[in-house]
């Protein structure tokens, strides 16, 4: 019986009911030892009853730095399931739980690992294990869809209960699986239950090195909110401490102890159940140790006057993580203890053995208090025997490292082992590994090779402090070229998530300039170039010219990709323009010399945009991008997504474009990329304002504008998107707020970013802002820059944009000439919403100059256009100006485009296509549930009833 947790409980059934209800929740309890977190967890269980399927496990503070640990416990009972898995997820569980092997880790041409080239460092072992982080953004992003769908799988039959005690000691990998995979719950009936100890400075993590709550990565104890709704757990009130002592102490309790014993828990009903009961915590006055600290030494005063070999016993399970018997027996076997001598401990409550033949304690603190209160040689005999009873594998490597006391090169190559098994799995703690075998490796190049690995890990598992430090202290151990180069690179990534753009270029820019071989320096060439975009037009200018002067062999993947981005790029930049393939043709002739497709061709992608091959954007980002679903590399979907969407919106698909970048900017929020965030964020901004939306587009724009990741202060990576769109709403909504829109426009396009794709593509708005202003001399500059970025494009639609920007500069006596040239160039280049816009404009002046009778046809032609589009600000304004020339405008319908959500539409898409829920649940990473649930809400909107309707209706 719980005593004083009545809203506690509340919170608990709502949360059970909805996932009766088939919808899907999760809630985080927090609070401090002893408070009452697994009382309720366990009141959950039984509250949820037979209706629920439940499966539960808990962090281990020893697991810590093992990836997955904690989410192989929890999803064991559906491992049968896998098959109902789609591939690629299927398969990066199977990797992530040790069940296959994973693919080896591989770099792509975006820079940012070493891809095996630390290999070559002094100390490498021939045929050694191959080091270097993975790019594990896709496979962990994979884990956590595979982790929905196992656990939808789960709760086919009935609603499910998922539930996790003590995350702050879960393994980071497996805490972010489930946190993906609660983001995107929606119509499964899953309840997540997860409960967090806060102020976790007590165990045994910080003495081994291994574990502790913050190096093992987990949110909940150092404080980071998690993103799911949250339970503080409180102290009781005074009546209900009561109660509970009372029921604990009995009636006789003299009054006396019973006050001292209410003052000394402060409501905390662990210390109302076991202090009554100790020995050790009435020699100490209320105050004089932490509650936490009293706890434990209860505890230890219980687990004191067992025998001997039971304590010993109980250190072993205590040691062993899981408590599995057929570990935990054989183990103390080792050390002479018999399976009789755990009785003691069952007869006195401190454990029991569950079903599933697993030692539980009575309390997580309790097992703390062995932990940390067993003598430090005695602790190296258990890890010692632990080891002896697993199997090969990484488990047993860091029992064996926790029981090392001098450097061994036998248990640091098994730690690097671990560490690219880590690697390979997407999972975090290969950092930990590779620093843990630096330590026990008695060779010094060896070491310092193994830290320059360990610094790599910590940066792909974004622990950048830990990368510098560990980067450091290489660069102290070594004069070998190549690792200066290795830990610059380390360096460069850290400032660049930090916006340090500038610096982080520097670095690449050096690294690449050292005695490695060129194939790399290309490599790290790309991710400069990454970093100069950011940092302005003349260091990225400069790093292409570093790309195009490298002496890459015919022969080298990375070499179509070399030559096409400075032939790309620099005569946006001013330079003189170049020979150009296809992009297709270029990314092609990198496939064919062994480049890793969709990775390597991200950036190709992106730079088509650059010079306006908005065509070839759009045909090879959907190429990549159906690669990318197929192949699982879910990663760098984002980044292909928002190529993708900014080439749709310009052909004037805007539905399509909100479409795309609405799916991206799901991944990009699972997946942690806040700079994708902040772009997708910003473009979708740029698309509600196109259609009206005034404050869906200012929240998308804010959102844009402050996301920035959590280790920078650089503006945010959307901020020209972001200001582009908020220039639209000013410039076309009607508002009078034309000098702020110029405004907005004139920064964009002459400031550091002016050299951005949008930056570019924003020039037309600024001429008519500038214009509309009577202030055409503000967009001189910028329109001069456009012409000459229009005549490096070479494309119909940019000289009629360029002509339709003439008309507006004047002189007045050209402007027809202008628009009618503008509008024969458009009709070739099929983006009505551009042609749309220079009739309107047309129409205008046509209006002006008292002929009126010719504006209505261009009129009438850009309102029909905008209606069809659902741009709202710009139709509203062509039927002002069609009503001004004496002709009745056709009346705005009150139908939206589209009634449905853009999941929805795009659900319905593509079973209009014939796809079965499980196909598309496996394309867009969602459940066959959820599907059928949009589907459900999807036929009403659309007047329908069933799926056989879909074709012919959308």
């Amino acid at each position: 019986m719980l005593y004083g947790r009545e809203s506690e409980q509340g919170a608990v059934d709502g949360l059970l009911d909805a996932a009766r209800a088939g919808r899907s929740g999760a809630l985080l309890l927090r609070g401090e030892a002893g408070i009452g977190k697994t009382a309720l967890l366990d009141d959950a269980v039984r509250r949820a009853g037979q209706s629920f399927r439940v499966i539960r496990a808990a962090g281990v503070e020893y697991e810590a730095e093992l990836p997955y640990a904690g989410l192989s416990l929890l999803l064991a009972p559906g491992l049968d399931r896998l098959d109902a898995l789609p591939g690629p997820q299927r398969r990066a569980l199977e990797t992530a739980f040790g069940l296959a092997d994973g693919a080896e880790p591989s770099g792509g041409a975006s820079g940012g690992v070493s891809g095996g080239v630390s290999d070559r460092l002094p100390g490498s072992a021939p045929g050694g294990p191959s080091g270097g982080a993975s790019g594990g953004v896709s496979d962990r992003l994979l884990v956590g869809l595979a982790t929905l769908a196992l656990l939808a799988e789960l709760a086919v039959e009935q609603p499910l209960l998922c539930v996790l005690d003590d995350i702050q000691w879960l393994d980071r990998a497996s805490l972010d699986a489930l946190l993906l995979a609660a983001r995107r719950f929606q119509a499964e009936g899953i309840a997540l239950l997860l409960a967090a100890r806060t102020g976790a400075g007590t165990g045994t993590g910080a003495g081994t090195g291994v574990g502790t709550a913050v190096g093992g990565g987990t949110d909940a104890s150092a404080g980071r909110r998690l993103g799911l709704p949250e339970l503080e757990v409180t102290a009781l009130a005074e009546a209900d401490a009561g109660r509970l002592l009372a029921r604990r102490a009995g009636p006789d309790l003299p009054a006396a102890v019973r006050d001292r014993l209410l003052a000394e828990a402060a409501g905390n009903p662990l210390a109302l159940t076991e202090l009554p009961v100790a020995t050790g915590p009435q020699a100490h006055p209320p105050g004089a140790l932490p509650l936490t600290s009293r706890l434990l030494i209860a505890f230890h005063g219980q687990v004191t006057g067992l025998p001997a070999a039971t304590q010993t016993l109980l250190l072993v399970a205590a040691a062993e993580e899981s408590g599995a018997l057929d570990v935990v027996l054989p183990a103390a076997a080792a050390l002479g203890i018999a399976a009789e001598h755990l009785a003691p401990a069952e007869e006195t409550g401190l454990v029991t053995v569950t079903a599933d033949r697993r030692i539980a304690f009575r309390h997580p603190l309790l097992r703390s208090a062995i932990l940390q209160r067993a003598p430090h040689h005695q602790k190296l005999t258990v890890h010692t025997a632990v080891a002896g009873a697993l199997p090969e594998g990484d488990r047993r490597t860091w029992h064996l490292a926790l029981a090392a006391t001098a450097p061994d090169a036998g248990i640091a190559d098994a730690l690097e082992r671990t560490a690219v098994r880590a690697g390979r799995r997407g999972g975090h703690g290969g950092a930990a590994a590779y620093e843990r075998a630096a330590r026990l490796t008695p060779d010094r190049d060896a070491a310092t090779r193994r830290l320059v690995l360990a610094a790599e890990s910590a940066t792909e598992e974004g622990e950048l402090d830990r990368a510098e430090t560990l980067a450091d202290e290489a660069a102290a151990r070594t004069d070998s070229v190549l690792a200066h180069a290795l830990l610059d690179q380390v360096r460069a990534t850290a400032h660049f998530w930090r916006g340090s753009y500038p610096t982080a270029h520097r670095l690449l820019l050096d690294a690449a300039g050292t005695a490695i071989d060129p194939s790399y320096a290309a490599r790290m060439l790309f991710q400069a170039f990454h970093a100069a975009w950011y940092a302005g037009a003349e260091p990225a200018a400069a790093v292409l010219d570093r790309l195009a002067a490298l002496p890459l062999a015919d022969g080298d993947p990375l070499a179509p990709l070399a030559r096409h981005l400075p032939a790309a790029v620099l005569p946006a930049l001013g330079r003189p323009a170049a020979a150009l393939p296809p992009a297709r043709e270029t990314a092609d002739a990198a496939r064919r010399a062994g480049a890793e497709s969709p990775v390597d061709l991200v950036q190709l992608c992106g730079a088509t945009l650059i010079l306006g091959r908005d065509d070839e954007t759009a045909e090879l980002g959907a190429e990549l991008i159906a690669e990318a679903r197929a192949k699982g590399t879910i990663g760098v979907m984002p980044t292909l997504q928002f190529f993708h969407a900014e080439a749709e919106l310009f052909h004037g698909r805007h539905r399509d474009a909100e479409l795309t970048a609405t799916e991206a900017l799901g991944l990009a929020r699972d997946t942690g990329q806040h700079q994708w965030v902040s772009q997708l964020a910003a473009l979708l901004a740029y698309t509600a304002a196109l259609d009206g939306r005034a404050d869906h587009c200012a929240e998308l724009a804010a959102t844009a504008l402050a996301t920035t990741g959590p280790h920078t202060a650089a503006p945010a990576a959307g901020l020209p998107w972001a200001h582009w769109a908020l220039a639209l709403l000013d410039l076309d909504l009607g508002h009078g707020r034309a000098g702020d829109a110029a405004d907005r426009l004139h920064t964009l396009t002459t400031g550091p970013h002016r050299h951005h794709v949008s930056a570019t593509r924003a020039v037309p708005d600024l001429v008519e802002a500038a214009v509309r202003l009577g202030t055409p001399e503000r967009a001189t500059e910028p329109y001069e820059r456009f012409a000459r970025w229009a005549a490096a494009a070479d494309r119909p639609w940019a000289e009629a944009l360029r002509l339709r920007c003439q008309a507006l500069l004047g002189p007045d006596e050209l402007a027809e000439s202008a628009y009618r040239a503008a509008l024969a160039l458009h009709g070739t280049a099929h983006r009505p919403f551009e042609q749309a816009r220079t009739a309107l404009l047309y129409g205008e002046w046509l209006r002006r100059t008292r002929r009126r009778t010719d504006a209505r046809p261009h009129l009438r032609a850009a309102l029909e256009t905008f209606d069809r589009l659902a741009a709202h600000p710009w139709a509203a304004r062509a039927r002002t100006e069609l009503s001004a020339t004496g002709t009745p405008a056709p009346t705005p319908s009150d139908t939206p485009q589209s009634p449905l959500t853009p999941q929805e539409l795009q659900i319905a898409r593509l079973a209009a296509r014939g796809l079965t829920n499980r196909d598309i649940a496996a394309q867009l990473f969602l459940s066959p549930r959820t599907v059928a649930h949009h589907l459900y809400k999807a036929y009403p909107k659309l007047a329908i009833t069933s799926r056989t309707e879909l074709p012919t209706t959308l």
